[in-house]
């Protein structure tokens, strides 16, 4: 069993930056790709972004030059340096992260979330 536990979410005008973390914790042998998705009020759930455990990294057209995403391996953690900020930009954002247990099962989770509002 894992846990994925995002933080750093808050309130930010237009234009401004913002950095997420998401740790994972439990008894983890291996993480693979890990992601961050957001939610609007109303709409449904998009991908932002993707790492590998490499490090390669994928991003949705939206954010593209705006956000970067990358991990500390050794810390289990994942972040998303979000810059120019927009308001459509405001969402929760949640991790989400392919984990090998120290049992070797594999398992996908996802973390509660974290609000990101951006203001005009």
């Amino acid at each position: 069993q894992a846990q994925l536990v995002e933080s750093g979410g808050g309130l930010v005008q237009a234009g401004g930056s913002l950095t997420l973390s998401c740790a994972a914790s439990g008894s983890i042998f291996s993480i693979n790709a890990m992601s961050w998705y957001r939610q609007a009020p109303g709409k449904q759930r998009e991908w932002v972004a993707t790492v590998t455990s490499g490090g390669s990294t994928n991003y949705a057209d939206s954010v593209k030059g705006r956000f970067t995403i990358s991990r500390a391996n050794a810390q289990n953690t994942m972040y998303l340096q979000m810059n120019s900020l927009k308001p459509e930009d405001t969402a929760v954002y949640s991790c989400h992260a392919d984990i090998t247990s120290t049992t070797r099962a594999r398992t996908t989770y996802w973390g509660r979330g974290t609000q990101v509002t951006v203001s005009s």
